[in-house]
């Protein structure tokens, strides 16, 4: 009977350690899905266009997911905002975006759409690239005959390599602060872009482009005019998101007559029939340039699109 007993007593206890064994095994395994899910987690970026979405992924590589709303064959311009937009925008951690009112038209729906609290205005998640850049041709007024002028100033910085240098720094800083146990992978990466900058920065100030003379459909090109000194001396599109009159047209002939520019810069949503035309009055030949990463063959990333706009314009 007392062996019995003592029998009983050691199966109660080894079916507790063996209930008491499952309790702990399955915390362990909870505690290490949630660590993994932490630390090995992508960081989701949404970003507006084509270049944004190639520097954030330079920075953060294997650490982010990158989704881009705005495709390359697509006037930035004129984006509306679909219910697929504004579903990747619920689902993002970061939303980063060009700012100086180019995604006016169709992103302040998107934010407030997606209901997403990390990328409301004033949160971490809501990156306004054009933070870190010094606008221009910033108007002193703005009115409605103007066209679509941009009240805060140009916004194709992209075309700048000093601004974008400061937008790459700005993206590593941020994607620090949201997940700083990678604070400094993303320095790194940081580090690695600068110094690739360094190197292209000095092949493309060597393509000597001071002192040439273009003329542009739309006012796309003016921080490359400033920052490799050459000039834009004027634009078909008069007036911004505006069609050109006939007298508009002729105007900027007498102008290409007068100035003599070396070509005319169009992109892959330049209107064909303005553009021929005052070619074929003038007889300057056109240059195709690549809008943003992607827009043309060869142009994957930012280093390789701005290799190819600074080749065209030093071979014009």
């Amino acid at each position: 009977m007392y062996k019995r007993n003592e029998e009983k007593k050691r199966g109660g206890l080894i079916n507790k350690g063996v209930k008491m064994n499952g309790k702990l095994l399955k915390f362990f395994i909870a505690g290490f899905f949630i660590l993994s899910t932490s630390v090995f987690a992508e960081i989701k970026v949404v970003a507006t266009l084509p270049w944004i979405g190639d520097i954030a992924k330079q920075i953060g590589k294997e650490k982010v997911s990158v989704t881009v709303l705005v495709k390359t064959s697509q006037d930035p311009h004129y984006v509306e905002a679909k219910p697929s937009l504004i579903i990747a925008a619920r689902k993002a951690d970061i939303l980063m975006y060009n700012g100086l009112d180019l995604e006016i038209g169709y992103l302040p729906v998107i934010i407030e759409s997606s209901k997403n609290p990390n990328i409301q205005p004033g949160k971490i998640g809501n990156f306004d690239c054009s933070q870190f850049v010094t606008p221009i041709e910033k108007p002193s007024s703005v009115d409605r005959s103007m066209g679509d002028v941009h009240p805060l100033g140009n916004p194709h910085y992209h075309f700048s390599p000093s601004n974008i240098l400061k937008v790459a720094q700005g993206m590593a800083e941020t994607l620090g602060k949201i997940d700083p146990s990678n604070e400094s992978y993303y320095k790194k990466n940081y580090q690695e872009f600068y110094e690739k900058w360094q190197e292209k920065t000095k092949k493309w100030k060597s393509a000597n482009l001071a002192g040439k003379k273009f003329v542009a459909y739309h006012s796309l090109f003016s921080y490359l005019a400033k920052e490799f000194n050459f000039q834009i001396v004027g634009c078909i599109e008069a007036k911004p998101g505006i069609p050109p009159s006939s007298a508009e047209m002729q105007k900027i002939i007498e102008t290409i007559n007068r100035t003599k520019p070396n070509a005319i810069l169009v992109n892959v949503y330049s209107p064909k029939r303005a553009v021929d035309f005052v070619a074929g009055k003038t007889g300057v030949k056109t240059i195709l340039v690549p809008h943003d990463v992607g827009s043309v063959a060869g142009t994957d990333d930012w280093f390789s699109f701005m290799d190819r706009v600074v080749s065209l314009l030093s071979e014009a």
